[in-house]
């Protein structure tokens, strides 16, 4: 690897670690875009940034578990649900077409988007105790199908499904999706690991910029009050996948 693509691995990965933090997502759905308009190839795009994933995730995670920001239930339903999902996602992932995949996907983020960053009252005390365990179910299989599909770790979908259908709060949801990124990204890593697609060398690179500033990202959502995080939220949802629409096409 040259020292050009190597500066753009170190440089993207801070700054997909950092909004991973931040917005309580693993990162890999925006990192490999990114990766491949520097000229990474697409599977290596795809699959470096995942291995990754997993430790930014977690050193994000733990700044929410020690303010208990983590709902163990939830996350329990999303790993035993996301899991086999995720591996079934993976499987199908050829039989799907990619493009109306990502495209659909992208739609649904604009409308999570718009309703978090339109939401009334206060993010924090939106909750509900009473929630049907069927519908944890629905949103980990759901969330889980789309990370094996699109092959990354679905804390892109994970976080604002919690907060507009399981009424989560915004600070709790960001916690929960980030421990449960951890854990589903690893289908998607021994997959590709076996398949020779991860370049190992990107992996290090991104890694080492991805951990420390995604633990700096969750420091600073934690510090910023709940309605100013949850439009800022809202608003790179919708912004980063319109993006990503004007791009593709």
């Amino acid at each position: 690897m040259d020292a050009a693509r190597a500066l753009s691995t170190i440089v993207i990965g801070a700054v997909v670690g950092f909004l991973g933090g931040l917005f309580g997502k693993g990162g890999s759905a925006l990192a490999t875009p990114l990766l491949h308009a520097t000229g990474v190839p697409g599977f290596a795009a795809v699959a470096s940034p995942l291995p990754a994933t997993i430790p930014s995730a977690l050193a994000a995670a733990r700044r929410y578990r020690d303010l208990d920001l983590i709902d163990g239930q939830l996350l329990a339903w999303t790993v035993a649900a996301g899991v086999p999902a995720t591996l079934v996602g993976s499987l199908g992932s050829q039989l799907v077409g990619g493009d109306a995949l990502v495209l659909i996907t992208e739609l649904v983020l604009i409308v999570l988007g718009l309703r978090i960053m339109l939401g009334r009252g206060d993010p924090d005390e939106r909750t509900d105790d009473a929630v049907a365990p069927w519908r944890f179910a629905a949103v980990a299989i759901g969330a889980g199908l789309g990370a094996g599909l699109l092959a990354n770790a679905g804390g892109f979908l994970l976080a604002p499904l919690f907060v507009t259908v399981l009424h989560r709060p915004l600070k709790v949801a960001f916690g929960t999706s980030l421990a449960a990124a951890s854990v589903l990204a690893l289908p998607g890593t021994l997959a590709h690991a076996l398949l020779g697609h991860i370049d190992w060398t990107l992996t290090a690179l991104f890694a080492a910029a991805s951990i420390p500033l995604a633990s700096l990202g969750a420091r600073v959502a934690l510090r910023t009050r709940t309605e100013r995080l949850a439009r800022a939220y809202g608003t790179f949802l919708v912004a980063t996948s319109v993006a990503l629409i004007i791009v593709a096409r």
